[in-house]
């Protein structure tokens, strides 16, 4: 909103300084500022309350060190993340544009899913909390309202270099022959479904040669494709996320590592100087999502405040399924969901824990009568907790290879 005050004040006043809310970095510092100093101002308030309400967590006997600790801490703390992230948004970011509208739409539908779980669980008494086909439902609803935004929205533009340029031509200038740098040249604006492959030289993929079979007609009915993609990668991450969220600042701080991460990739992705610079895809209007990402990183930041070992405040499910849905959507669109794997490895091998840990005692008590486990306990973080690793210091070694892995990630534009 901030931006078209100052808009209007620079065109029709000419205030001095009006003009620099044009420009994208100065916004996207605001937004980081602003969620930073919100939830530590917020953060005291919503956690006296939550006590005043005792919305405290329900602990699960796992005979894990220093678990009963833990008790009662408050939770449902996401209600922080959420409010300083939209926040921010809502003041510096331009509020027409297409993606700007959708994260926002995802924030606050995948933070209403984690809520209504939270809710349950502490109102209700139900450790369960919400139904896990509920929460499926709800995480392919919100993949399918991004996957066919992004698919049909005629906003939803990129464009491709055609030339490098670099070679010298012959102008005339004046009544003068003058050897110039050719610019590159970028085809016109594109609606197309196309992605970056990591690690390739010529690393553009389009959905719809996965039905190649269609011939001519592959193009018209790859959203058959692309919208189950989004609805499988946005269901992963999110879960991902809730699986981490199982330490003192796990979770919020592998986030912030992945957010400024995040904030990189859309800056290049959005800017036609770095994305001719760097022979990557051009996304028009893009970067504008730096000034949603920013705040995403202020608000992980300021949580951790309150969140980091001893936590005084647990995210709950209502930050951490919105924390990984907002990533994944957050990927899709700057069309770097196939770098998730990588990016988000710590999410990845948490996940993975569970699934390899759930089939193997299936599969060796249905073979030997009697199950087995791979690791001590699952996800992944519980492993090295049941082998006497304190708990700070499994966060903190899990956020090193979380920067490792971002590095990496950023190491991708230019490794091919």
């Amino acid at each position: 909103m901030l931006y078209y005050l100052f808009q209007f004040l620079d065109t029709q006043f000419d205030i001095p300084g009006a003009g620099v809310f044009q420009y994208i970095s100065f916004r996207a510092s605001m937004s980081i500022i602003a969620s930073l100093i919100i939830s530590m101002l917020i953060g005291r308030r919503i956690i006296r309350f939550l006590q005043y309400k005792q919305v405290g967590e329900i602990i699960r006997d796992l005979d894990l060190q220093g678990q009963e600790k833990k008790k009662g801490t408050p939770t449902m703390g996401g209600l922080i993340i959420l409010a300083s992230i939209i926040i921010p948004t809502l003041l510096f970011a331009k509020l027409d544009n297409i993606y700007v509208i959708l994260m926002l739409v995802s924030t606050v539908w995948l933070g209403l899913i984690g809520f209504a779980d939270d809710y349950i669980k502490v109102f209700k008494k139900d450790k369960e909390g919400l139904a896990g086909r509920f929460k499926v439902l709800g995480q392919v609803g919100i993949g399918i309202i991004v996957g066919a935004t992004l698919y049909f929205s005629d906003s939803v533009l990129v464009k491709n270099r055609i030339s490098t340029g670099g070679e010298p031509v012959e102008v005339i200038i004046d009544g003068k022959t003058v050897s110039v740098t050719a610019a590159p040249t970028y085809s016109e604006a594109d609606h197309s479904m196309v992605t970056t492959i990591p690690f390739l030289k010529n690393n553009e993929f389009d959905y719809s040669t996965l039905l190649f079979f269609l011939g001519d007609k592959a193009k018209d009915w790859s959203w058959l494709v692309f919208i189950p993609i989004v609805i499988f990668i946005v269901t992963a991450v999110s879960n991902g996320a809730n699986l981490t969220d199982g330490l003192d600042g796990l979770a919020t701080g592998t986030s912030a590592i992945i957010g400024v991460t995040l904030a990189a990739l859309a800056w290049v992705s959005g800017n036609i100087i770095f994305a001719d610079y760097l022979d990557i895809m051009y996304i028009p209007g893009s970067g504008e999502l730096v000034v949603y990402i920013a705040a995403f990183v202020g608000a992980c930041v300021g949580f951790l405040w309150y969140n980091q070992y001893p936590a005084q405040v647990f995210m709950g499910d209502t930050g951490s399924l919105a924390l990984g849905g907002i990533i994944a959507v957050f990927a899709i669109m700057i069309r770097k969901e196939l770098l998730i794997p990588v990016l988000c490895g710590i999410f990845l091998a948490e996940n993975l824990s569970v699934v390899i840990q759930v089939s193997y005692f299936k599969y060796t008590k249905k073979k030997y009568g009697e199950g087995r486990r791979i690791f001590l306990m699952s996800p992944l973080h519980h492993h090295f907790q049941k082998k006497g690793m304190h708990e700070a210091k499994i966060v903190g070694r899990f956020w090193i290879v979380g920067i490792m892995l971002a590095v990496l990630t950023i190491v991708t534009l230019k490794l091919r």
